[in-house]
């Protein structure tokens, strides 16, 4: 009996580990909420067709970062860490590189310079501790095997 209990306890989910879950679940959800709209990637803005497959890509990525998260997977932890950088950079770069009257345009609405570099700014300390959470819990990520659906 105390065999059972012990095992039970091991295999309990850290909340930290049900709320990444559900943020990346949420991600994958806004991601393909945008499909058909504007795409800004790496300091550059991409419409129609492209912008179409990256959100497709950037949907997949995400549903693998939930699925991962879900599974307990250990590589996901290390892809939880790049997706996080990558989208640090490309939030920077964007920051840098697009103008609000770009993003206005691309938009087709007028956009505030200082709600954006707030918004954006927000987003990489939203971001950051993230990273942060995704590191403490390194030893969560406990599932070993290398394919997402086969152990």
């Amino acid at each position: 009996m105390e065999d059972i209990r012990d095992n039970d306890q091991e295999q309990q989910r850290p909340l930290a580990m049900t709320l990444l879950a559900g943020l990346y679940l949420f991600f994958f959800l806004l991601t393909v909420s945008s499909f058909g709209q504007p795409y800004p990637l790496l300091g550059a803005i991409y419409q129609g067709k492209s912008a179409e497959t990256l959100v497709f890509v950037d949907s997949l990525l995400c549903l693998y970062l939930f699925l991962g998260v879900v599974k307990r997977q250990h590589l996901t932890w290390y892809l939880l860490l790049a997706y996080n950088l990558f989208e640090l950079v490309n939030t920077v770069l964007n920051l840098a590189y697009i103008s609000s009257a770009e993003l206005g345009a691309a938009v087709g609405e007028t956009v505030d310079p200082q709600e954006v570099l707030t918004g954006n700014l927000t987003v990489s300390v939203f971001i950051l501790l993230l990273s942060a959470v995704i590191i403490r819990h390194r030893s969560a990520f406990s599932n070993r095997s290398r394919y997402l659906f086969f152990n």
